[in-house]
């Protein structure tokens, strides 16, 4: 019964999109947010306890909120609206039944060792010819960071995360690690509302650069 009630979700939310999409102007990208983790599968579990899936979602609607402030907002779609689960596969489904032109997957990162710190924007590790539009997203969220928040920067990183491979060949595609949960500084850093909607600020400002640059 669980199972049909999260296919039946699933479905619902697909056609409400694809109803939605219709009322969108052609010319502008449509960008998928991909909110990591969700209902059962927390992520990683930060020093104060936090959850991953609730830093990302709390960022992903504050992101969909600032955006829809904008004089001039973006098409930006979330892959998840609350604290549900929704399957890698099916958020490869969403993106490509909403023709999405980008896709951003968030995370936050976790390690044994406390000292870890930093953000890491990830691209997938094979060539298509969305590679380089890709390539660039992810610098331009790294710009973003370092010049809106001040955090380090740990590179543009290659890797065949699923959600990443599944979409290389339909549209750029980038995966962000937004900090590590297990740092001090990081993890307090998550707790506070007013910094999630800083980092949310920089997020959507690496967007816009990307949007407005012609390759």
């Amino acid at each position: 019964m669980k199972k049909v009630l999260k296919n039946v979700s699933f479905v619902f939310l697909l056609l409400k999109m694809c109803i939605i999409l219709g009322q969108e102007t052609a010319t502008q990208k449509r960008i998928i947010i991909d909110v990591g983790h969700g209902g059962k599968d927390s992520g990683a579990i930060g020093i104060n306890k936090i959850q991953e899936k609730d830093v990302v979602l709390d960022i992903a609607l504050e992101i969909f909120s600032l955006n829809k402030q904008s004089e001039t907002p973006l098409d930006i779609y979330l892959t998840r609206y609350s604290d549900t689960l929704i399957s890698l596969t099916d958020r490869s489904k969403l993106s490509k039944a909403l023709k999405a032109d980008v896709f951003i997957s968030l995370h936050c990162n976790h390690s044994d060792n406390p000292n870890a710190r930093g953000v890491e924007v990830y691209v997938a590790n094979t060539t298509s010819k969305y590679s380089k539009k890709a390539a660039w997203l992810a610098f331009q969220l790294q710009a973003a960071f370092r010049k809106q928040l001040g955090f380090e920067s740990r590179g543009v990183k290659f890797a065949n995360f699923q959600v990443l491979r599944e979409s290389v060949d339909y549209r750029p595609a980038v995966l962000v690690e937004a900090g590590f949960l297990t740092n001090e500084d990081e993890g307090r850093y998550f707790s506070q509302p007013s910094k999630i909607r800083t980092m949310s600020m920089a997020i959507l400002k690496g967007i816009y650069n990307y949007s407005n640059t012609r390759l």
